[in-house]
């Protein structure tokens, strides 16, 4: 380059102030899908190594693998993190052994799912299990002689594995295929219900791989850990390694009426019956961590038993005398998990809070909680010596790993790239929180994120947002499903509005949306769709669309009839059509009943009060229908039922359908076509600026 050409881009860099505005192009879901993750941080004992995971992804190939990395605190800038796992392997799930000489991960390197090790310095990968079922998770034991592990098994085989696998062998060569059940759940979330349960054992560690464990949570019948999203923090070791605690739902004919897990404590060794340290609560417990004298056992709870929305409140129970009490009942927040200090006179956690993610230290003595790290949305934390490690994003960061000290005092270091970091040619919208006055007069928050390519005083296209959960919240964070980058990266403004319901902002605010789904938060909705217009000029609010998926489905079927005026299209992924058919065909019994104040037996009016299957005769604004067939939750006639009635009306509509997804649309290659059939639907209806 030569002088002459050097001096434009400077000063455009000195002019626009950041290198951000030299980029050439928005972001797009081609980077969403492609864009290497980082995850489960992970300290050595000293707390002077760090491993987490990273997730690449082969487009071509339309999968990922993940590597782990580790990376030398000390060492600081001069050491980069190296790669520890070797090329070709796809694991998960590091932990450190307690000498920090070795470190354990999962792998389906050999056909089937079982624990390795390998070097913390470096070396060959060396398989720890053999076991004859996949091993679903683990926890090493303080001293790190044992392993607990979680396996699927069938309960009439016990601790026999090789039972389970004849059953499964067995099963496989049937010729009929036919099932008979005699209790729900048949299936849940995207898996039908084939008999097995999730298990707790114990495996001894030694030169040679593991090909027998004990099973330990034999008379307890419920998974363990919970389907489907639980893992190996609903179990822990006692610091003797006697015993373990683990939180468990019985699987019985109530079972999906019910969020009453228990805590129940059993012996390492398998003998003896387990017993149950949270009888007296019929909501949730979970969480479990003892403190190091093995005397008080930290864990979090619920109150109101069937609401799975309900507060999770820190509690300490005196395992000599069974007493428990919350420890900070006047923070009104939710706790995600439980990172004990070294000391064990704090509680680091995180929770939601006014649209951020942020990490949370609270004193067990007096309760106090007090802000740590905000600024966006912590994803995991880990506390080893004198380092605190974490993983934290934005809406315009993805996940990045960073390491401070103990206390969160030090400046964050910054051991990964950011998303921008990561594309330098790509520009991300600007955002910013706002508020309002919502339903009741209550104070309601909100998102505004400005296209990539946003120049003041003129006009944008809108996409609105509507957030799932219903008891969720769309805010500084990032997502790889509902980015609104996407949308400011096709040149829109996005407006997302936390409406009564969302978390975050005390618990009397979530329960608000509670048997009121079509009205307290359309409420908030339609205030902060005015607020955003008259405090953003940029907004084009004659070419809107709204878009949601699970609630927020509901939502895009509920404003169909209810709220149709300002919207030039409507995307309903996953949403509720026929609020009594949902009550009978979804697997989470308890969350209808909870949302709609009753069974749709015993109060079938309920069910028709925000029914949007009964509005149909006010719809006319075109509609993309999105929906996956192994979706339990919401199950896929309900979409299939919206775009009938769509077609039947004569309204322009689509119906994207995936057959190999969930609730959720994961595969890369189904993202990509999600989001370019979402971005069509808009650019029709709406137009686009990418100038």
């Amino acid at each position: 380059m030569t002088p002459r050409h050097a001096i434009l881009p400077l000063a455009l860099l000195l002019a626009c102030g950041s290198t951000n505005a030299l980029a050439a192009r928005g972001f797009d879901v081609r980077d969403l899908a492609s864009l290497e993750r980082v995850s489960s941080p992970t300290l050595s004992p000293d707390g002077r190594r760090v491993v987490f995971a990273k997730r690449v992804v082969d487009m071509a190939a339309n999968k990922s693998s993940t590597a782990l990395y580790i990376e030398d605190l000390m060492a600081r800038d001069a050491a980069p993190p190296k790669r520890l796992t070797p090329e070709g392997w796809n694991v998960n799930s590091p932990a450190f052994s307690p000498d920090g000489k070795i470190v354990y991960f999962l792998s389906a390197k050999g056909g089937s799912m079982q624990l390795y090790s390998i070097p913390a310095a470096g070396g060959t990968p060396k398989q720890v299990t053999a076991l004859d079922t996949d091993v679903g998770g683990y926890k090493l034991s303080p001293d790190g002689k044992r392993v607990a592990i979680n396996l699927e098994a069938f309960p009439d085989c016990k601790g026999d594995l090789a039972c389970s696998k004849k059953k499964l062998d067995e099963r496989g060569a049937q010729k009929n295929t036919g099932v008979v059940f005699d209790r729900m759940f048949i299936r849940h979330w995207d898996a039908w219900n084939e008999g097995r349960l999730n298990r707790l054992f114990v495996a001894t560690l030694g030169d040679k791989a593991a090909t027998t464990a004990t099973l330990v949570s034999g008379d307890v019948n419920g998974d363990v850990p919970s389907r489907p999203f639980g893992d190996s923090s609903e179990y822990t070791w006692s610091p003797d390694g006697k015993s373990l605690v683990f939180s468990a739902r019985i699987a019985d004919a109530k079972e999906p009426m019910s969020t009453n897990f228990d805590l129940y404590q059993v012996n390492a060794d398998g003998t003896g019956a387990a017993k149950n340290l949270t009888a007296s609560n019929p909501a949730w417990d979970t969480g479990a961590t003892f403190s190091s004298d093995g005397k008080t056992l930290f864990y979090r709870a619920m109150k109101r038993p069937g609401f799975e929305a309900d507060r999770f409140g820190l509690m300490a129970m005196d395992l000599a005398t069974g007493s428990a009490r919350e420890i900070a009942p006047k923070w009104d927040r939710s706790a995600d998990g439980i990172t004990l200090a070294n000391d064990g006179k704090t509680i680091y956690t995180t929770a939601t809070d006014l649209g951020e993610h942020p990490l949370f230290a609270v004193d067990v003595a007096s309760g106090e909680a007090k802000k740590l790290v905000g600024d966006g949305s912590i994803s995991a934390i880990d506390l080893a010596g004198p380092t605190l490690a974490l993983t934290r994003n934005t809406l315009k960061t993805g996940d990045v790993l960073y390491t401070t000290s103990a206390d969160a005092s030090a400046p964050l270091r910054a051991i990964t790239p950011t998303a921008g970091e990561r594309l330098p040619d790509v520009a991300f919208g600007d955002f910013e929180q706002f508020d309002f006055k919502g339903w009741n007069g209550d104070t309601v928050h909100g998102y505004i994120v400005k296209p990539w390519n946003y120049q003041e005083g003129r006009k944008y296209p809108v996409a609105f947002l509507i957030h799932g959960g219903p008891q969720g919240s769309f805010g500084n964070g990032w997502s790889y499903r509902w980015n609104p980058q996407t949308y400011a990266g096709q040149g829109y403004a996005v407006v997302m509005i936390d409406f009564h319901g969302s978390t975050g902002y005390g618990q009397a605010f979530t329960d608000a949306i509670s048997q009121h789904w079509g009205d307290r938060p359309l409420e908030d909705l339609q205030k902060g769709w005015a607020a955003a217009q008259k405090q953003y000029g940029f907004l084009d609010g004659d070419k809107a669309c709204a878009l949601g998926a699970s609630y927020g489905g509901f939502m895009v079927n509920w404003i169909a009839g209810n709220w149709n005026q300002p919207w030039k299209c409507l995307v309903s992924h996953d949403g509720v059509f026929d609020q009594r058919m949902m009550g009978f065909a979804t697997e989470e019994q308890w969350f209808t009943d909870w949302e709609q104040g009753g069974s749709a037996i015993d109060k079938p009016a309920n069910y028709e009060k925000f029914n949007p299957v009964n509005h149909v005769k006010e719809w006319r604004v075109p509609m993309l229908v999105v929906h996956g067939q192994q979706d339990f939750r919401i199950p896929v006639e309900q979409g299939i039922g919206v775009f009938t009635a769509l077609q039947r009306k004569g309204i322009p509509s689509q119906f994207l359908y995936f057959p190999d997804e969930n609730h959720w649309v994961l595969k890369p290659a189904n993202s990509v076509q999600w989001h370019d059939t979402v971005n069509a639907w808009l650019k029709r209806y709406i137009g686009q600026d990418l100038k």
